[in-house]
């Protein structure tokens, strides 16, 4: 059963870091598993449903980090995000397989992995054990969990999607 059921008007504030460990602790209780996985999501595409969906069964809850509209614009340029936080975490959060979202602030997840401790981390194949960001993968190594990465599906992602955009000249 889902943990945040929120209508897009409540997800002003967006989702939280207390939600997250809030989930996490209940998980413990009930002997589930707790799986984490990040990224910017902004637009939401077969690749993330797919990676999303692989992610969802390396355990019993999938919790998505999504990064904030601010480090987006860091990592991605200022002409990113084209859709807010808001509109991420709603269409993530409405998916069967995401039990949760919330947001963070930082380009890397380190802190928020220090503070859930999950079972499992999962990142695509975008990404490898070497590639990945070191403060995320020293944080998964201190509590203990096991890293997975997930196929990407070829020909899906934002900046093929945006590049399409701008050549139709719209």
């Amino acid at each position: 059963m889902k943990t945040n059921n929120r209508s897009i008007s409540e997800l002003e504030t967006g989702f939280s870091i207390e939600d997250a460990i809030r989930a996490r602790k209940s998980a413990r209780i009930e002997k589930k598993s707790f799986v984490l996985t990040n990224g910017c999501f902004d637009l939401f595409h077969a690749g993330h449903a797919y990676s999303l969906n692989k992610a969802s069964e390396y355990g019993d809850l999938l919790w998505v980090g999504i990064n904030s509209d601010k480090s987006v614009r860091e990592i991605k340029g200022e002409h990113r995000p084209i859709n807010s936080q808001k509109d991420r975490g709603y269409l993530l959060n409405s998916l069967e397989v995401v039990d949760g979202v919330f947001l963070f602030d930082k380009q890397n997840l380190a802190d928020e992995i220090l503070l859930l401790e999950p079972d499992t981390y999962v990142k695509s194949t975008d990404y490898n054990y070497d590639s990945m960001n070191k403060e995320e993968r020293n944080a998964l190594e201190k509590v203990g969990s096991k890293i997975f990465f997930v196929p990407l599906l070829e020909k899906h992602s934002t900046s093929l999607i945006i590049s399409k955009i701008k050549g139709m000249n719209i």
